[in-house]
């Protein structure tokens, strides 16, 4: 598959700290990469550099394509603020925002523009699982319910870069499954989805690659390969009985394992 965009010797950090240095991978259409790593590790970082708030100290992001009009773009839920005074389909609508209409010219093609909105708002909305709570203020809902919203609206964005920072925290099975069908319906459309993780239980079945940081290091490649045990106490994310414990049981359990010890 072509990449979206290729990150080649990379170095990211900040004055007096260096996170990691030397990446070179390629984020491919239709790929999912997990991105994982203890608190601090650079995750919240690597998305940010991608979507250009945050400059690499050396090396170079490479856009075969050109870099993308729009980046979809789901920040952590700590960051978001749901006492804002707007209803789940104005939430929704946002995603529609870059240059929406701004072509239109007679008033009647902006009307056209309108009702297209619209009818792409209550599909996102019905992809979601949520067109009862349209109408619904921000602040009445659940953390499930609000996180399905923010994937609405990312759905509005219609980029071929997808960038989630965290989108399993605060919900519950159900939801994270539901939330699992629509990043398997964005690969199936050929987009790339780039996902920082915690929780690995599920998610790693649903990724081919991963990007582990700690230590100073960061690794890329096949899930399986970037989660041997030496590789995680080595990089930070799992102590040395930690790793002990988890891979003394049946491997049928070690992914819901480094979920219950990270």
């Amino acid at each position: 598959m072509p990449a979206v965009v290729q990150i080649r010797d990379l170095a990211l950090g900040y004055p007096g700290l260096t996170l990691f240095r030397r990446l070179s991978l390629d984020i491919e259409s239709g790929a999912a990469l997990a991105v994982l790593g203890a608190n601090g590790s650079g995750k919240s970082s690597f998305v940010k550099m991608l979507l250009g708030l945050v400059a690499p100290l050396s090396g170079r992001l490479i856009w075969p394509g050109g870099r993308p009009q729009a980046i979809g773009y789901l920040a952590q839920m700590t960051e978001f603020d749901r006492r804002f005074p707007i209803r789940v389909r104005d939430l929704v609508a946002m995603g529609a925002w870059r240059g929406f209409g701004l072509r239109c010219g007679p008033q009647s093609g902006l009307e056209r523009a309108e009702r297209a909105k619209q009818d792409r708002v209550a599909a996102a909305l019905e992809a979601a699982h949520i067109p009862q709570l349209a109408d619904q203020p921000l602040h009445t809902l659940s953390g499930g319910q609000l996180q399905r919203a923010l994937f609405a609206r990312v759905m509005l964005q219609d980029a071929p870069l997808i960038l989630l920072d965290e989108p399993f925290s605060a919900v519950d099975q159900s939801t994270e499954a539901h939330l699992l069908s629509i990043i398997a319906r964005w690969r199936g459309e050929g987009r790339a989805v780039v996902l920082v993780v915690h929780d690995l239980s599920s998610v790693l079945d649903h990724c081919d690659q991963a990007l582990l940081l700690g230590g100073g290091d960061a690794t890329h490649g096949a899930v399986e390969t970037v989660l041997a045990p030496g590789r995680l106490v080595a990089q930070g994310y799992l102590s040395a009985s930690q790793a002990d414990w988890m891979f003394r049981r049946p491997a049928a359990n070690t992914v819901s394992m480094v979920t219950a010890n990270v």
